[in-house]
């Protein structure tokens, strides 16, 4: 992690990255609890670890970063349908009104675009990697990269 980086997160923390870093926990911790929500648990926890310190890391497909797999195809869509229903649009909410309050000041304007891209993930979140931004997508056998 380079030094903007980790200032920009320092600061993410103290302007409201901490607040949603622990709805993302909140929400993980009740789908772990119906242990039918387990896939979204871990989902919501990779976004949380992400939503508590996004500068220096990116979101990517997994499909198109490591390949195909269960959460990347029709059981990852249903996935994310029901997801949505139950913790993402509130997630969403509160990244978009974080987003809002920060936008009003100049320096907040990169925070408030951070948690922007966040209200996106929210609202569809599996199917998702948290790499190093400077991280170049793996080799996919069968795929010209």
């Amino acid at each position: 992690m380079s030094f903007l980086s980790f200032v920009l997160n320092i600061l993410w923390i103290i302007f409201g990255g901490l607040w949603m870093a622990v709805a993302w926990v909140i929400a993980a911790i009740v789908m772990a609890i119906t242990i039918i929500g387990l896939p979204w648990a871990w989902a919501a926890f990779n976004i949380a670890s992400y939503t508590l310190l996004p500068f220096g890391r990116k979101a990517v497909s997994r499909a198109e970063y490591s390949g195909h797999d269960i959460g990347t195809g029709p059981l990852g869509l249903l996935g994310n349908i029901i997801w949505f229903v139950l913790a993402g649009w509130w997630l969403a909410l509160g990244h978009l009104i974080t987003a809002v309050l920060l936008a009003i000041t100049i320096i907040g304007i990169p925070f408030a675009w951070a948690h922007l891209k966040l209200a996106g993930i929210a609202l569809w979140p599996i199917g998702k990697e948290i790499v190093a931004s400077d991280a170049m997508p793996q080799r996919v056998p069968g795929r010209a990269n």
